[in-house]
């Protein structure tokens, strides 16, 4: 049975009858009704911090797709779309984003 059902009463979701609504912070279980999701809380509680902690986790440390313009080969960050924002590095040709190019500009004068 891979119905979906009511954490809290086990009721099933009945398609154009009775939709569950998700929790909102885990995404991982449903309630039919605010009551029910009530009742539940302190069962809840701890797993849900912990799901909605993973999903944040997930969100924040994605690493963002590449795009056509190759990786920076020094933090391996996507090369930004404007040209503006990357500069060549004379000693090896190689692009490198603005981050670390900026980086290497503050580690030289800082060498001085």
């Amino acid at each position: 049975d891979n119905m979906m059902r009511c954490a809290s009463c086990g009721i099933a979701e009945d398609g154009d009858n009775k939709k569950l609504k998700t929790c909102t912070a885990c995404k991982s279980v449903r309630y039919c009704s605010v009551t029910c999701q009530k009742e539940h809380r302190s069962q809840h509680k701890r797993a849900c911090k912990k799901k909605a902690a993973e999903l944040r986790d997930a969100l924040l440390f994605k690493q963002p797709e590449s795009s056509n313009y190759g990786d920076c080969p020094i933090c391996l960050l996507p090369q930004p779309i404007d040209p503006e924002k990357s500069s060549m590095m004379s000693c090896c040709s190689k692009v490198i984003c603005g981050g670390c190019a900026y980086a290497n500009h503050i580690r030289l004068r800082e060498a001085k």
